[in-house]
């Protein structure tokens, strides 16, 4: 069996609203392609903020968890190993700065995220959202701190 391309499928027990195994959720699936990270989502009329546009919490929670998986995928990726390698990884977001540039229809939007700097635990990203037709309707500057090592205890991890 190959190992799966998507970040998400490599967060045993994640049960995030964004990016969980969470039924009820957005089970967001992110990968490479190339130096960037892709996500590819369908919204639901759920996810509406007005008639036919997306709400812009939703489109933060959307950015949040593709910069989340990014970074833990790119320390893997740094380290110059596979994702369903230990030690595990996981990260939380340190910082979360979403600037709207566009209202954006409740379709098919597209998330693509690159990492800027890597400094010890932290990783600092940027992201771009683009709506169905291609329009980047929205940017953010992300920063993603790793609170989990699995070659650490809980107390050497949260003490940094």
């Amino acid at each position: 069996m190959s190992e799966s391309k998507y970040f998400q499928d490599h967060m045993p027990e994640n049960v995030c609203f964004g990016c969980g195994h969470n039924h009820a959720g957005l089970q967001i699936k992110s990968y490479w392609e190339g130096e960037e990270s892709v996500c590819k989502w369908h919204s639901k009329e759920e996810y509406h903020g007005w008639s036919n546009l997306m709400n812009g919490g939703i489109m933060a929670t959307l950015i949040d968890c593709h910069c989340m998986g990014t970074a833990m995928a790119d320390a893997y990726r740094r380290e110059g190993r596979s994702l369903n390698t230990d030690p595990e990884y996981r990260y939380a977001t340190g910082t979360l700065s979403v600037k709207y540039l566009k209202p954006t229809p409740n379709t098919e939007v597209e998330l693509r995220a690159r990492v800027i700097e890597v400094k010890g635990r932290k990783t600092v990203l940027k992201c771009d959202f683009y709506s169905k037709d291609g329009i980047k309707t929205a940017e953010a500057d992300v920063v993603a701190i790793r609170v989990f090592d699995s070659n650490e205890t809980k107390e050497t991890v949260f003490k940094s």
